[in-house]
């Protein structure tokens, strides 16, 4: 069943990538003394038990009764080799590694850990519970925070833009990277954790989270989501690598076009209203600055939908 442990705030990536290289080595510690016992095991099982599909839960599930009929095997094997197999033999089963955290870690005071993460190339999940604020330490602001809201360390709203955690992790090309709100479509947010699960490379899921620090009836919080949905704040998609080997695009924008203006919807957070009780005027210069970050962002990930990656060489008739 699932393992939970927890990290210093700061180390949270490194943490759950150290799990992964702990877990790679057991695995292919396990899987060498599997070779070494081919003679007692039998050529045809060992090369199942090593050549396994575990890409779904029928292969895992398939792979774990294989498993147990080796623990079988074992208890009849008299050698020093066979009683070390016993202690790993369960690392043959895939496991998956879930790295869980808010915006404050990911975004911000963990982010160069996050970054080697994503850059490792290991088959690391990163579920990123954004609440565009530092929620556990009181509400101040962090690089998540988009422009014209109102937090701790940013009190006359919050003059630049947010940062586009998505858009940097895509620019590594290998790693899957998704967004996602449960109350706008939850379709599309299991599908996009399904998939981030089963690619055999690093994955990123950022969730929007709401939060008491945005001053909204928090049993709002599902229809809330969709409404900023509604307004291109918050896109919806998924960019996938593997399906450019089957001739499609990875990236898929999975949110219609904005249909709604957004300080409609920002009125019904204290966040940004607040500013404008206190400061109209430049409440006024801030929100339209924010709804501009929004038109722009909507547009290039428009953009990205026909934006090919790869570039076929030329003939240069020589």
């Amino acid at each position: 069943g699932p393992a939970w442990a927890n990290s210093l705030f700061e180390d949270n990536a490194e943490f759950g990538l150290g799990m992964r290289k702990a877990l790679n080595i057991e695995t292919d510690e396990a899987r060498r003394l599997v070779e070494e016992l081919t003679d007692h095991l039998g050529s045809a099982f060992v090369e199942q038990i090593l050549t396994a599909d575990q890409s779904d839960e029928a292969g895992i599930a398939a792979q774990r009764a294989r498993v147990e009929e080796l623990t079988d095997k074992l208890v009849g094997v008299d050698l020093e080799v066979a009683r070390r197999l016993e202690v790993v033999s369960g690392a043959l089963v895939r496991k998956s590694v879930w790295i869980m955290g808010g915006d404050g870690w990911a975004y911000d005071i963990g982010f160069g850990g996050l970054d080697h993460a994503l850059a490792s190339g290991e088959d690391i999940n990163i579920l990123v519970l954004d609440t565009e604020v530092y929620s556990n330490t009181g509400g101040q602001a962090s690089k998540a925070t988009p422009r014209a809201a109102v937090a701790k360390l940013a009190a006359g709203g919050k003059a630049t833009a947010k940062k586009d955690l998505g858009q940097i992790a895509m620019s590594y090309g290998n790693v899957y990277v998704a967004q996602i709100a449960l109350g706008a479509n939850n379709t599309q947010a299991v599908k996009a954790i399904a998939e981030a699960e089963a690619y055999p490379g690093p994955s990123i899921v950022i969730a929007y989270s709401t939060c008491i620090a945005h001053g909204i009836d928090m049993a709002t919080s599902m229809s809330h989501q969709k409404d900023l949905v509604d307004t291109g704040y918050w896109p919806l998609y998924r960019y996938d690598p593997r399906v450019v080997e089957q001739g499609k695009h990875p990236f898929r924008l999975d949110s219609r076009k904005p249909s709604k203006r957004f300080a409609d919807i920002a009125t019904k957070e204290a966040r940004y209203a607040v500013l404008s009780r206190v400061n109209p005027v430049h409440h006024v210069g801030l929100m339209e600055q924010a709804q501009q970050d929004i038109d722009d962002r909507w547009e290039l990930y428009e953009e990205f939908t026909h934006i090919d990656r790869s570039h076929a060489d030329e003939e240069d008739g020589e």
